[in-house]
């Protein structure tokens, strides 16, 4: 690296870049990760008394329906960033995030509205939905275009690292107001305090985005484009990269959230471990991904080609799902086996998770790319990957196998080694 490109890793601005693009995903995932925490408090305050059961399968389909607006908030922060900028989006997005979490905080009851306040929480999730879909492409998409050539990776990597200290950061509030306050007072009012907190948390993110600019590159694009549809074109001239990240997302997707998400609860129901304590284990080893990400990421920036690392640790993701599943069950649920099948799945998933922002950005051209890669991996991660854990419980269903979702994930996982080895690896070249 020139000695330009030393001083450009070191100055405030790439700092202050980096941090704008961190705090966002740290806003949109710890709201995202409360909500789910804290349903089965919020259900009896938002719907009838007497309707326990209703109101809690309500709250969560209202979670849901916050991941199904990801792909429509994916075309429009898509083609919005492509055509005016991938800055303008950013402060967008996490202030469309930030307001409805405040207003969330102090919606009123049933007891208070009626019918009013159930429809509210559902137009504030739907409008958070709609910021998700938006919010994590671009930050990626902006942190990527604006590094120094030869750390992409990880510079991109600090998207992944938001989102997870985020997702931490909202179970952690959760538990620290269920812990602390007695259940009628969290009923009452002591729920409000973590989402009042997140606002905070995201009006910080507001003020850290205001002096946000656009990369030099797109500037310079940008000046001289056809009004074209950047959206038509990911679909149109583009549409092999489209198709390849999608694939790769969704099964991408279909693995972390089988092993974030869907082990712990995979343990609890085969009998094998208490779901308290393979959710501790769970979330130990997420502490332990997020230092794993910016590492995995430099292997992709200095050594391997970022497609090869991604795709030899995705094959021994899909290789070692078998036998190490095997050897929970038949160890029935030891605590050596446990945390080693977690410890190894997701240092192994660490790969994807760092250097796979990059991947994707290098994959799309400067004119389409955050349409493009927008649609693809929400809809790809955020309603394939989002479906998996129904997915893998109606397979053990289904086949009578506890096994079922293990084979579903291999299928995953091949399916990305797949995508991976159709899309060029552009790793080492200039952007597009």
């Amino acid at each position: 690296m020139n000695a330009a490109g030393k001083t450009a890793v070191r100055s405030p601005e790439l700092r202050h870049r980096i941090m704008a693009g961190f705090i966002g995903n740290v806003v949109e995932w710890y709201d995202f990760a409360l909500y789910g925490y804290l349903a089965g408090v919020i259900a009896p305050v938002f719907f009838p008394p007497g309707a326990a059961v209703a109101g809690l399968i309500a709250t969560y389909g209202i979670f849901a329906a916050g991941f199904i607006m990801r792909p429509i908030g994916a075309a429009a922060f898509g083609w919005f960033g492509d055509r005016y900028g991938r800055a303008r989006t950013m402060q967008i997005s996490v202030a469309m995030m930030a307001l409805p979490t405040m207003f969330l905080g102090l919606l009123p009851t049933y007891a208070q509205a009626g019918l009013l306040a159930p429809l509210l929480l559902v137009l504030v999730r739907l409008l958070q939905g709609l910021s998700v879909g938006g919010e994590f492409s671009s930050s990626v998409t902006y942190l990527v275009e604006t590094a120094p050539e030869s750390k992409r990776g990880l510079i991109g990597s600090f998207a992944n690292i938001g989102s997870m200290t985020g997702s931490l950061l909202g179970v952690g509030a959760a538990a620290l107001v269920t812990n602390l306050f007695e259940p009628e007072k969290l009923v009452d009012w002591a729920w409000r305090l973590p989402f009042l907190g997140g606002a905070l948390l995201g009006v910080s993110a507001i003020w850290i985005r205001r002096n946000l600019h656009n990369s030099r590159r797109f500037q310079e694009h940008h000046a001289g484009r056809e009004e074209t549809s950047p959206l038509l074109e990911a679909f149109t001239t583009n549409r092999r990269e489209t198709l390849l990240a999608l694939a790769f997302a969704a099964s991408y997707g279909t693995c972390y959230y089988i092993a974030f998400v869907y082990l712990p609860e995979w343990l609890a129901s085969q009998g094998l471990m208490a779901r308290a304590t393979a959710l501790t284990i769970n979330t130990a080893m997420t502490l332990i991904v997020i230092p794993a990400m910016p590492l995995a990421a430099i292997v992709g920036d200095r050594w391997l080609p970022r497609r090869t690392w991604i795709g030899l640790s995705i094959l021994v993701l899909a290789l070692i799902a078998w036998p190490f599943h095997r050897w929970m069950m038949a160890s029935d649920g030891s605590l050596v086996s446990v945390i080693f099948a977690h410890a190894l799945t997701f240092a192994l998933l660490a790969v994807p998770l760092g250097s796979g922002p990059a991947l994707f950005v290098e994959m799309f051209p400067e004119r389409d790319r955050l349409s493009g890669y927008s649609v693809a991996f929400n809809v790809g991660v955020g309603i394939f990957g989002g479906l998996t854990p129904m997915i893998a419980t109606s397979l053990i269903v289904t086949t009578g196998t506890a096994m079922a979702p293990v084979f579903y994930l291999i299928a995953a996982a091949l399916v990305a080694v797949v995508a991976l080895s159709l899309t060029p690896d552009r790793s080492r070249d200039p952007l597009r």
